[in-house]
């Protein structure tokens, strides 16, 4: 009995080699792309699984610090630094912040050489760079005339280091100190109450805002003090046509910074025209805050005023 063996034809076979060369080519190719992905730091999600909890994960409640800092290279590129060289004025610059503040760095890099960016504890090398403060990294890094922006939130109290992260670098030159400490406490309550009457005010082209009068104007924006410990009550009416809402800041170019539990009503609630509110907390930490209308760009219209604690 004969059996009929099927075998494939030469023309056949070639056209499936032809199929799994394709697929290899395909498949390498892929993974060679993604070569810098592959020998990278660890997914984000695991790097902050991973991170100091000095760093990583903490809340704002405080100022915002804006820092720029530009990549600087000696001629002979054996001498680094942020700012200027290590020794000369300006380089390197300390930061001073409180737990609670944010450090916003904007880095530039304005060499020849290829740099990246990040925050860590670590006195030494270029680990523990804590998540979200990075800007390009060592196998990504920042060319000639590149810039990028990163934050760092004082979770704890303790001394950090920004630096470059390519290997080497730090070692030159390109570190500095971020000293973070802890807030001034505030006084037990005093007794003592105040009470503030201010009125949101506008100029007729809506350009220049002010609180009682416009900026220039006798009586604008009094300064508030009082003294830690001490009850403030505090109502505001709107006697404008814009909306507008108030808060207490540790940074007036930041609305998100309010603080003591001061706010009435909110940029996403605000007060309409002929609308008064108003709310009563005590005075925090001794410093220099400020009150502002809380609504996006109405402090810079005008609208702040100094509220010292004491």
């Amino acid at each position: 009995m004969m059996v009929e063996v099927y075998r494939t034809s030469p023309a056949r076979t070639g056209r499936m080699m032809v199929i799994m060369l394709g697929i290899c080519v395909a498949g390498g190719g892929i993974f060679f792309g993604m070569w810098d992905y592959w020998i990278s730091e660890p997914a984000p999600i695991v790097a902050m699984m991973s991170a100091p909890a000095a760093g990583g994960g903490a809340v704002q409640t405080g100022a915002t610090i804006q820092s720029s800092l530009v990549f600087v290279e000696s001629d002979d590129y054996l001498t680094l630094g942020f700012n200027g060289l290590p020794g000369e004025e300006g380089a390197n610059p300390t930061i001073r912040m409180n737990v609670g503040d944010r450090v916003v760095f904007d880095v530039v890099s304005d060499g020849i050489l290829l740099h990246a960016f990040g925050v860590t504890a670590e006195e030494e090398g270029i680990g523990g760079i804590i998540p979200g403060t990075e800007v390009a990294s060592p196998n990504n890094p920042l060319r000639g005339g590149e810039s990028g922006t990163s934050e760092f939130i004082a979770g704890e109290a303790g001394t950090y280091y920004y630096i470059c992260t390519v290997p080497g670098h730090r070692a030159q030159g390109m570190v500095g100190e971020i000293i973070v400490e802890e807030p001034g406490e505030a006084a037990p309550p005093t007794g003592v109450s105040h009470e503030f009457e201010l009125d949101f005010v506008e100029s007729d082209d809506l350009r220049t805002l002010g609180f009682n009068e416009l900026p220039g104007e006798e009586g604008a924006n009094p300064e508030i003090r009082v003294a830690s410990g001490d009850e403030v009550s505090i109502t505001v009416e709107n006697t404008g046509l814009s909306f507008h809402s108030f808060g207490v800041v540790t940074d007036p170019a930041d609305f998100n910074s309010v603080v003591m539990g001061s706010a009435i009503a909110s940029p996403l609630a605000p007060l309409t025209q002929g609308e008064e509110g108003s709310v009563t907390f005590t005075a925090g930490a001794p410093g220099e805050y400020w009150y502002i209308c809380t609504v996006p760009g109405h402090a810079l219209q005008g609208m702040q005023g100094r509220f010292i604690v004491e």
